[in-house]
């Protein structure tokens, strides 16, 4: 779920940078399945799509601005023959707004041979690889770090004059979150930061008929390909004839998964790291509900994140679930602005109460998160106005009180209301009658089936896995580091909101 954004408006979602998907198949209509698995993952990038296929000899490119379904169609599919393809849907939080140089695969060449890369995540150290890089001469078309990334596994495979070789080297100099697929003419590559934050998968086709990999488990199953596994942290696994063959790219390092994939960004019919998305919701409602009970006569979720919390705090308290909010589906996100007149109508682009659900009823609201708090505001509002008596809020994340630099756009921390109001303050200004978030200790026992010794979870704490550099960390009190060199050891923590 993205949220209709006007320009010049900043989402008030946490928004996920992109999806990624590749497939080996020799045989079979690689662009079609390409264009398939990026249906199912549209969810995690709404601004541009692409797809490249390699055919043994060269690799092509087709990508533009716009929903999967808007830039491709028969005739350009068809266009694309090959049997190894990569494509990429993308939300920038990385390189400026959207356009057509920062879309999607990115190719770069390596002598005589092209490549095409395609990137969900962001490096924390752009700024002195693409300087190093400018420095050997490399030019760039765009401001992403997907660009920097491509152009660095094209030079370096320049040097050692081997593909993985290539690919090894640059994730010795890669800072940052990646998971990334690759397609050289004739082999299919994906590879995984070492701390593993953004999330990747394999697949295989019925009947050895090939391979498939993916953001998320929803797109294996389009295709119907069947999961085998994740890609490792630090991994390199390459497709081609011969099979599936993985090698250790980079060792390793502390496993630091993205929780909020598990709470937001993900599919819910998506498996990530062996967890169910939609059991771990279920499992964040019921804990939500024994940590913040209150008196009500129904349980509503915003859709779509939050259906699934919703009816686990409904089992749990013992309150009756009902759809009481209506999502129309077919907006999506837009950059078309309503008129003045419109706005003071009300205009609802996304989200719309079904008052004869919930008038005169006292409602418990499960949503997502806040971020800036403008959104919540907003849906507390119109439930009001359509007759509610009462509107509880209740939020299946903790407090985001620190910006993410790992592929997420998040604001700056004067931007984030629970880095700037305590939770009677919050309260107070999104207008609800009650507001109470998940407990961190609650999130993370949602997910107790994730094949995962532990997971990022900065957003909330601040502690971030990898480094974060003052080049990208520009403005003051961007990072706990920032706060506690202002304020003094400990600062951080006790500037957190603690009441529930």
């Amino acid at each position: 779920m993205s949220t209709s954004i006007l320009p010049g408006e900043r989402p008030d979602r946490l928004e996920e940078e992109c999806a990624v998907f590749g497939v080996f198949a020799p045989g079979e209509d690689v662009a079609r399945m390409t264009c398939f698995g990026l249906q199912a993952l549209q969810h995690r990038g709404q601004e541009s799509a692409g797809i490249a296929v390699g055919d043994g000899a060269t690799v092509m490119v087709s990508k533009d601005l716009g929903l999967v379904t808007q830039v491709f169609d028969e005739a350009s599919l068809a266009a694309l023959e090959g049997f190894v393809a990569v494509g990429h849907a993308r939300y920038s939080t990385s390189g400026g707004a959207a356009s057509w140089e920062a879309a999607q695969p990115h190719i770069s060449a390596i002598d005589d041979v092209l490549i095409a890369l395609a990137h969900n995540g962001t490096l924390v150290n752009t700024n002195a690889l693409r300087a190093h890089l400018v420095d050997e001469g490399v030019q760039f078309r765009s401001g992403t770090d997907s660009e920097v990334a491509a152009k660095a596994i094209g030079r370096v495979t320049q040097e050692t004059h081997h593909l993985r070789n290539g690919i090894r080297r640059a994730m010795e100099e890669l800072s940052g979150a990646y998971a990334m697929v690759l397609a050289s003419p004739d082999s299919l590559y994906a590879f995984r930061d070492p701390n593993g934050i953004r999330p990747l998968c394999i697949g295989e086709l019925p009947d050895g008929r090939g391979w498939a990999v993916s953001s998320e488990t929803c797109g294996l199953d389009i295709v119907g390909a069947q999961y085998v596994r994740d890609v490792e942290p630090g991994e390199i696994v390459r497709f081609n004839r011969d099979g599936m063959h993985a090698e250790q790219g980079v060792a390793a390092r502390k496993s630091a998964a993205c929780i909020f994939e598990y709470v937001y960004f993900a599919r819910p019919d998506s498996v990530i790291d062996g967890q169910s998305v939609y059991q771990a919701r279920r499992n964040m409602g019921r804990i939500l509900a024994q940590e913040a009970p209150v008196e009500a006569d129904l349980v509503l979720g915003v859709p779509d994140s939050g259906v699934p919390s919703a009816m686990g705090y409904a089992f749990e308290s013992g309150i009756p679930y009902a759809d009481g909010i209506v999502k129309n589906r077919y907006v999506g996100r837009t950059f078309i602005e309503p008129t003045q007149a419109m706005r003071q109508l009300g205009i609802r682009l996304k989200l719309n109460p079904l008052r004869s659900v919930i008038e005169g009823k006292r409602l418990v609201v499960i949503d997502d998160s806040i971020v800036r708090g403008n959104t919540s505001k907003k849906l507390v509002q119109m439930l009001r106005d359509a007759g509610a008596a009462e509107v509880h809020l209740r939020i299946v994340s903790p407090e985001v009180l620190w910006p993410c630099f790992y592929g997420i756009d998040t604001d700056t921390r004067d931007q984030l209301i629970a880095a700037n109001m305590d939770l009677d303050e919050m309260n107070a200004w999104i207008g609800s009658d009650s507001l109470a978030f998940i407990s961190l200790e609650g999130l993370r026992a949602s997910v107790p089936d994730a094949r995962r010794q532990g997971f990022c979870d900065a957003c909330f704490t601040g502690d971030y896995p990898v480094a974060i550099p003052d080049s990208v960390a520009k403005k003051s009190l961007l990072t706990k580091k920032d706060f506690e060199e202002t304020y003094g050891e400990g600062a951080a923590d006790e500037a957190r909101p603690r009441t529930r």
